[in-house]
């Protein structure tokens, strides 16, 4: 049976897609002028080769991006998602002594979802669990701000993230909350093994049961004039400090 598809748009998704052999491509929309540029950065590469192209004017991919109004700087491709694989199935075969996983709880908001997953990707982090009711998997935000890091990086959506969590604490992963009211500066601890980076949402954090299976909480210490950081920003100053740390 086909799969249904949906638009990415914006031209480092629409390249790091158009690279990735695991990614179907129905068809690109894109302007000559960006098939140009396309062509001339990439001489090295038949990016379009076998895929149904389509010339469109600017104002034509306005009019598809919709009431998104992303930026798609000449370059859009109609994808099917990825094969998706379970937790479960990710640590039977995977050796690696330190593996991070980012879980968020109930952040819905695309562009701090797409810039969570352009941090993980450039900090070396392993996946990121969501939970699969509240994530925008078609968001042409989410992919235009996740940079072309969500062709390079595990999602693994889920039913319940607190189950999620409870069955990665039976293979040895530690749960560590960030949580504001936390006393515990991240910076302290030794990070190493495996570990659970937990967030919660923009606006309340996380919920009191879900930090019942945390193993420890943690701060991102800073100036008191500024109460907190946006999500996407303090999981950044989080991923960046733990690849320092353990690269």
């Amino acid at each position: 049976m086909k799969k249904t598809t949906f638009l990415i748009v914006g031209k480092h998704a629409v390249v790091e897609a158009l690279k990735n052999s695991s990614r179907k491509i129905e068809r690109i929309f894109l302007t000559e002028d960006a098939q140009k540029k396309l062509n001339r950065e990439n001489q090295s590469l038949n990016l379009l080769k076998n895929i149904p192209v389509f010339y469109k004017s600017r104002k034509e991919l306005d009019n598809l991006c919709g009431r998104d109004e992303t930026a798609h700087q000449g370059l859009i491709a109609e994808v099917e998602h990825l094969e998706e694989i379970t937790l479960k199935e990710f640590l039977i075969d995977n050796k690696k002594k330190n593996i991070n996983l980012i879980a968020l709880e109930d952040v819905t908001d695309p562009r701090n979802i797409g810039s969570i997953i352009r941090s993980a990707v450039a900090f070396n982090i392993d996946g990121i669990i969501v939970k699969e009711r509240s994530f925008p998997s078609k968001s042409k935000l989410l992919y235009k701000s996740a940079s072309g890091g969500a062709e390079h990086l595990k999602i693994f959506k889920v039913s319940n993230v607190n189950t999620s969590l409870k069955f990665l604490k039976t293979k040895n992963f530690w749960v560590n909350a960030f949580d504001v009211s936390a006393s515990k500066d991240f910076t302290k601890n030794k990070w190493e093994g495996k570990n659970v980076l937990l967030f919660g949402s923009e606006g309340f954090g996380l919920k009191s049961k879900t930090l019942m299976h945390s193993d420890f909480r943690f701060k991102v210490r800073m100036n008191s004039n500024i109460e907190s950081l946006n999500i996407s920003n303090t999981v950044s100053v989080v991923c960046h400090h733990i690849y320092q740390s353990i690269k």
